[in-house]
């Protein structure tokens, strides 16, 4: 095959730091691919991984010849830092594979840019830095990045191009992959020759202020998308990326990332126009949560409109262990009618009700094997409405068109026809899609209350029935709590607003 000669790597895995350490048995699984794999993955109809490295993969075979030379692709759900011994593996099957290769005109990494490890504070920028140090400076290298990732200096320096995501929920996984490829093809046609700027700001918000449909963040981001635009074509790409505070690292912070085609000068003119503007507002990226109380006594209330809940604190997305019952049981000792429940992620009670069948009514122990301090056992008498293997398709929003390995799976009804169904998996996603109930047959429109173990992607896949103002944020404990101020931080760069209030900022003396 003619055409550039491109390697493909990429570690996928945003880390909360207190979250359980990721092994290889955590990737493998979601997806551990070497060599040929990596591109029948890539080209399969409904991907099982990441649509950004999917769509570059299929961008470039749709846009002329190139010789795809595939080496790591391995991807995690999210979870705590990974293993330092893996790590060292995955560094050195990239390592052999670009020293195999021979020459290379371009990488791409396809990361997600939130990850630590045991043993390293900024893997994401040990693999781009391993990459140009065996590469060496002419080879062009391009990265995806989820728009949560942490961005350190040595990141930016050492790539020609980073794309992030410019929606979150995060929708635009797949035109980003284009982007990323499309701009490639430029680079390696002499088109533009990348200059890049990167600002990272002393905030670190939580991750339910992070929105972009409306609100600071998404006004700074179409700020950035017009801006770019105004400039006729003199910038390549503008990502402003809003970080993933659990992750407590020292490269926290909401980062601007400027590209132009050819001077920097450029791209540091936009960065700091866009921090200026991200300052300024920065007391809009503090919102409050609804206490559980009051999100309890509105769930035993009939007679109001439907209502979806996110258990945010709990959120197996961000790293979240899906395990928490401090919502599950306040709606049970409430007897609250016509709910929804998902997904409590317990292989052992998935496997109990799939052993007893359809109809079966058992005592259900919700976290019999122990788990985290958050992971409160909890009893209840259920009887099993649905079971099914859990291999799904995605139909709405964030994973929409992907499939999706959730494990033996089961509806479990507490309280009677018009009680609560809880649906119990095998495998720790969050509940971003209307497959998770609809594969049991169950009516999301008759449910009086939904509540999803996810942070925001629900958000689009749950849009037909929950508008923006049906949606409640529920105050609850767990890793993914946005309640900052009372955790224990030890790696943000401090002061950093808003847990330090009077945190000061000045633009960079370019």
């Amino acid at each position: 095959m003619q055409g550039p000669r491109v390697a493909i790597v990429g570690i996928w895995l945003e880390s909360n730091r207190h979250a359980p350490i990721a092994r290889h048995d955590d990737f493998k699984s979601y997806y551990c691919l070497e060599g040929t794999a990596i591109l029948d993955a890539a080209r399969a109809a409904n991907p099982l991984i990441m649509g950004e490295a999917a769509a570059f993969v299929k961008t470039m075979d749709a846009t002329g010849p190139w010789t795809p030379l595939p080496m790591l692709l391995a991807g995690c759900h999210p979870h705590g830092p990974v293993d330092g011994a893996l790590m060292a593996r995955f560094l050195e099957t990239i390592r052999t594979g670009l020293a195999e290769a021979g020459a290379l005109d371009a990488v791409y990494i396809a990361n997600h840019g939130a990850m630590l490890a045991t043993n390293d504070e900024d893997p994401d920028g040990s693999v781009i830095a391993l990459v140009r140090e065996l590469v060496g400076p002419d080879t062009r290298i391009v990265v995806t990045l989820d728009l949560h990732a942490n961005i350190s200096e040595r990141m930016v320096s050492n790539c020609d191009l980073i794309v992030g995501y410019r929606t979150n929920p995060h929708v635009d996984m797949t035109e980003r992959g284009e982007e990323a490829a499309l701009a490639l093809r430029l680079i390696l046609a002499g088109r533009a020759d990348p200059q890049s700027a990167l600002i990272r700001m002393p905030i670190t918000p939580a991750p339910i202020a992070l929105l972009t449909a409306d609100g600071p963040y998404g006004n700074l981001i179409d700020y950035g998308t017009r801006r770019r635009a105004e400039l006729a074509g003199d910038i390549l790409n503008v990502s402003i990326f809003g970080g993933f505070v659990f992750s407590d690292s020292s490269k926290n912070g909401i980062a601007i990332v400027v590209t132009a085609r050819h001077d920097q000068a450029h791209a540091r003119a936009l960065a700091r126009e866009i921090a200026c503007r991200c300052w300024a507002d920065r007391k809009r990226f503090v919102k409050t949560l609804t206490p559980l109380d009051r999100t309890v006594e509105m769930a035993r209330t009939s007679n109001r409109r439907p209502m979806i809940v996110a258990e945010c604190a709990d959120n197996p997305g961000g790293g979240g262990t899906g395990r928490c019952t401090e919502l599950l049981a306040a709606l049970v000792k409430a007897n609250a009618r016509h709910v929804l429940y998902g997904s409590f992620f317990d292989p052992p009670l998935a496997r109990q009700a799939h052993e007893l069948g359809v109809g079966a009514r058992f005592k259900a122990e919700f976290n019999r094997h122990r788990g985290l301090p958050c992971d409160l056992p909890f009893a209840a008498d259920v009887e099993v409405v649905g079971l099914h293997h859990g291999t799904i398709v995605g139909r709405l929003g964030y994973a929409q068109g992907r499939t999706l390995v959730l494990g033996p799976s089961a509806a479990l009804r507490i309280g009677g026809a018009d009680g609560i169904v809880v649906v119990v998996i095998s495998d720790r996603i969050q509940t971003a899609d209307p497959m998770f109930f609809e594969m049991f047959d169950l009516d999301i429109s008759m449910a009086s209350t939904v509540v999803v173990k996810s942070r925001g992607h629900f958000r689009t896949g749950f849009l037909p029935w929950f508008p923006p103002e049906h949606v409640i944020e529920v105050d609850t404990e767990g890793l993914t709590s946005p309640a900052l101020d009372r955790r224990q931080w030890r790696g943000l760069p401090r002061p950093v607003y808003p847990l330090d209030e009077h945190t000061s900022w000045s633009p960079p003396a370019w």
